[in-house]
């Protein structure tokens, strides 16, 4: 399944045609005919081996090249043609194949009809083409095109349906716009692709590039650094140091930038945050019809490279400290970078359902959150979606499209308190989608994957076993400011604490008041859901961070 803001694949990539004999001169004489041909509509590769041919074949493979035609000589040391042919099925199953022959050879011709499907054999020689070569390839390339092999030269990812990492991956690559195509490990393709990078399945998932990289395992840093995000800082100092590529990080960036600040942002795994999860935002000023999450933060993000700031991907924040005027933030890979001024914009995390099997059954089945990506995996499913906020609304929403049914399930007596009165309207109106209020989940139950779960009913202790191939979990949200604990003052639930707020709690140094947005330490600025008592929405987030570069201006113009 592919996934969107890609580099478009090349329409123009023209199918192979391979040919493979150990002798040089028949080899480039089979080229040279197919070339004059075939040259313009197909592109002609030629081998003087079979092995060298199977390794040609597994790198045409990876960058998801789609080949037409093998052509291979009968009697070659190292590999006959019927081996290579038998070989190379394994690849490129579609492809027509052709054995050339000696008239001598005809009866292993004949057998080899049984052994690798072939399509035709050819007498050497074979002159004149016109009339004992190409009447054959034409009728053999007519077969062809009639159920082509579509050629992939973007990025693949092979995985398991059920394995948490290749969610992940896959996630990752959504949220950052890079355009893949899904393969489960034991499909057709998904196994033709490991086999030609080398891979019997059992280390998952493997990223193939658009250049026929293999990566086994990859990390988020080993994923942004090959497919071509920035995770560098250009600079050992900055004005502005933005930690966290939500609305209010990325409002910050554009805003820092705009006005002249050397600007950077930090972001650990994707720009947008939560908000560039959500599959339509319609509450947000300006955009009367919706807009989601992720174009919303693909805008944001062109706009703030457009004034020239840094995004930095795959890069995790996990120290902040002061020295004098220098504000310096650590990274989990040990290096650093140096500001006047920092903004937190780090927003906040998911809550883990504690209920027995969740933790298990992670990443197959159960999940926190619901990218996009993941609805058109539902359909015809039974799915659940934990939690009564926008987020849990919006999601169930589109989930509703592809999935046969979905419920929603919540601890309160109803959606009232904490989700928007149109998107209530909207979920009322939506027939396969179903609210149950006062309702808690006692456990997931699955052995490979989530299969079932168990709800327990808060008023009447009574349970109620369900099917349920997926849940989706948006229970309440933490600020994940453990690294911020010993520096910045935060309240009991770790968000944290600004102006104001800050009044009775000791560390403030400056005989000025903090500003409105600004820590217990100067110079370093809080926008969007971490800080405490904020508003919670992407307007409010947006707003915060804008605002907080007025004050970094402020902040620095009294340094």
């Amino acid at each position: 399944m592919p996934m969107t803001r890609p580099t478009s694949p090349d329409p123009q990539r023209k199918p192979v045609m391979l040919t493979v004999d150990d002798d040089p001169a028949v080899s480039r004489a089979v080229a040279r005919d197919l070339r004059r041909h075939y040259g313009e509509a197909n592109r002609i590769v030629r081998a003087e081996s079979g092995p060298d041919a199977l390794d040609t074949l597994r790198q045409l493979k990876l960058r998801g090249e789609t080949v037409a035609m093998l052509v291979a000589d009968y009697r070659m040391p190292q590999m006959t043609g019927i081996e290579f042919l038998e070989a190379a099925m394994d690849l490129y199953p579609a492809a027509k194949r052709v054995l050339l022959t000696a008239y001598a050879d005809t009866h292993a011709a004949i057998d080899a009809i049984n052994v690798v499907d072939l399509d035709h054999y050819l007498l050497k020689p074979w002159d004149p083409p016109e009339e004992k070569l190409y009447p054959v390839i034409d009728e053999l390339l007519d077969a062809w095109r009639r159920a082509p092999e579509r050629p992939i030269p973007h990025t693949k990812v092979i995985g398991h349906r059920w394995s948490a990492r290749s969610w992940e991956v896959r996630d990752f690559l959504a949220r950052n716009g890079l355009y893949y195509t899904w393969f489960a490990s034991d499909e057709p393709v998904g196994e033709q692709l490991l086999q030609a990078a080398g891979e019997d399945g059992k280390r998952l998932p493997v990223v193939v590039t658009e250049h026929g990289d293999p990566l086994v395992e990859p990390s988020d840093a080993e994923l942004a650094d090959t497919l071509g995000l920035t995770t560098t800082p250009s600079q050992d100092f900055y004005d502005l140091i933005v930690v966290g590529g939500g609305p209010a990080g990325l409002a910050a960036a554009v805003y820092g930038a705009s006005e002249g600040l050397r600007t950077v942002l930090i972001e650990t795994t994707a720009t947008g945050g939560q908000a560039g999860q959500s599959s339509k935002i319609e509450n947000y000023l300006g955009f009367p019809d919706g807009v989601s999450g992720s174009q919303l933060a693909e805008r944001a993000r062109r706009q703030a490279e457009k004034f020239g700031a840094e995004l930095i991907t795959a890069r995790t924040a996990t120290a902040l400290e002061i020295n004098g005027p220098k504000r310096t933030i650590r990274f989990d890979d040990g290096g650093s970078i140096d500001a006047h001024a920092i903004i937190v914009a780090t927003g906040v995390a998911y809550n883990e359902l504690t209920a027995d099997g969740c933790e298990t059954l992670k990443g197959r089945g159960v999940h926190y959150g619901a990218a996009v990506s993941i609805a058109s995996e539902c359909e015809g499913e039974e799915v659940y979606v934990i939690g009564g906020a926008n987020s849990a609304g919006q999601a169930a929403m589109y989930l509703s499209r592809e999935a046969k049914s979905v419920t929603i399930v919540v601890r309160a007596p109803s959606l009232e308190a904490s989700m928007s009165h149109y998107l209530i309207q909207q979920i009322e109106q939506r027939p396969n989608i179903t609210v149950r209020t006062c309702t808690e989940v006692h456990c997931a139950i699955g052995s490979d994957y989530l299969e079932r779960l168990t709800l327990i009913d808060n008023r009447t202790g009574q349970t109620d076993d369900v099917t349920c191939a997926r849940m989706f979990i948006f229970i309440g949200a933490a600020p994940r400011t453990e690294w911020l604990k010993d520096v910045l003052a935060r309240d009991d639930h770790g968000f944290i604490l600004t102006g104001p707020d800050l009044r009775n709690v000791c560390g403030w140094t400056l005989d000025r008041p903090p500003h409105h947005l600004e820590t217990s330490v100067p110079g370093v600025f809080v926008a969007g859901d971490v800080r405490s008592e904020s508003a919670k929405r992407v307007a409010a987030a947006v707003g915060e961070g804008s605002m907080a570069v007025m004050l970094v201006h402020r902040y620095l113009a009294e340094s």
